[in-house]
């Protein structure tokens, strides 16, 4: 492993970089999740929740598009346009009680 970062390129570390920290934005919002619902005493979704997804999903989704996985790229693009959907239903529940 120690010998595979020593041999990528500049452009190469900062899209590793990029999928590193799309990867924790991404994962980060379980342990958002668990701690909202801790202090509710309920299971809930927080909307940083569906943030986080987002912009995790954007991060690994950029990775994705720089190492040409398809697999990667197709799983994050479905699940961005969910996550962006479900703050829109909460956004536009919002608007409606105003």
């Amino acid at each position: 492993m120690y010998d595979y970062l020593l041999n990528l390129t500049q452009i190469e570390t900062i899209f590793l970089i990029i999928g590193f920290i799309g990867q924790g934005l991404f994962a980060s919002r379980f342990i958002v999740q668990w701690i909202y619902s801790e202090k509710k005493g309920i299971s809930s979704i927080p909307i940083a929740f569906w943030y986080l997804s987002i912009f995790g999903g954007i991060g690994l989704l950029t990775y994705a598009i720089f190492r040409k996985d398809p697999v990667i790229i197709l799983g994050q693009t479905f699940g961005i346009f969910i996550y962006l959907r479900n703050l829109i239903l909460i956004y536009r529940k919002k608007n409606e009680k105003n």
